[in-house]
């Protein structure tokens, strides 16, 4: 696989699997047990390829001991995070907690919180703040509807979404910053975006970056696709340049799938500075 030409070094491609509202305690542990052993068989790499699990919140703690106590090679993050640090915010979880658990990243902006949970632009800025105020990767997701790339403007409401969540943002958090291009009509739905739709719009979200902070923001934070992926598209979709990796809806609910999605990723080979 090879990388974009304006890459001054590789970035290290991210297989994230998102859990949703899915795998209680006992549930979560069978499946990363699982999953330890399909990637152990499949001989992955982890300084090669990063696989991050993002189980629900009262599944994390488990999986994060269970990571921490056996020594595997997995990264993981919460589902979403609280904009606030601490005080009386019933139902919340602060960021302060996620990285008490170890947790390295955290999705801000799925569109389930986008649409279900009408969360705004402004809200989600705020919890992107809030995840680098204790140290987490924020993995920000951005994407439109149907109606949306019906029309043509796609690319122009993606790109709204991407600067509002970033806005006050250093350039040293922006280049460690996680964009997941989520086209919203094919996540659960069974359809996908062409990998060659994937490219088109990562290419337009890393020259956003570019133009927003510099090249080499733009070259260094990776950006993902994520809606119904699965083994049998993931690798036309990884092959693409500006493509660092894939989130993982139902698919990352089975070990073996998971697996061999995480299998269809190759490292990337620098591409010395101009």
């Amino acid at each position: 696989m090879t990388t974009s030409t304006n890459s001054s070094s590789p970035r290290k491609p991210l297989i994230a699997g998102n859990w949703k509202m899915n795998m209680d305690h006992v549930q979560g542990t069978d499946l990363l047990q699982h999953l330890a052993e399909a990637l152990s068989e499949a001989k992955h790499d982890p300084e090669r390829v990063e696989v991050a699990v993002f189980p629900p919140f009262t599944t994390l703690s488990t999986v994060q001991a269970l990571i921490q106590d056996d020594g595997l090679n997995l990264s993981s993050g919460g589902q979403d995070v609280s904009p606030f640090d601490s005080g009386a915010y019933t139902g919340d979880t602060s960021a302060q907690f996620l990285a008490k658990l170890g947790c390295k990243y955290v999705l801000v902006g799925h569109s389930e919180r986008r649409t279900i949970h009408n969360e705004t632009d402004d809200i989600l800025n705020a919890k992107v703040k809030a995840a680098y105020r204790h140290s987490i990767v924020p993995v920000l997701c951005v994407g439109e509807g149907l109606e949306i790339r019906q029309t043509g403007a796609h690319v122009g409401h993606t790109l709204t979404q991407l600067r509002a969540g970033v806005e006050g943002l250093t350039k040293e958090h922006a280049s460690r910053l996680v964009i997941a291009y989520e086209p919203v009509w094919a996540i659960g739905t069974g359809e996908v975006a062409g990998p060659q739709d994937a490219q088109d719009m990562c290419t337009a979200i890393r020259a956003e970056l570019g133009e927003l902070f510099d090249a080499d923001v733009a070259a260094t934070a990776r950006l993902l696709y994520g809606g119904s992926v699965k083994a049998n598209n993931a690798s036309a979709i990884l092959n693409e340049p500006d493509v660092d990796g894939v989130l993982v809806g139902g698919a990352s609910l089975e070990a073996a799938e998971f697996a061999k999605i995480a299998g269809c990723e190759q490292p990337r080979t620098p591409v010395p500075a101009s």
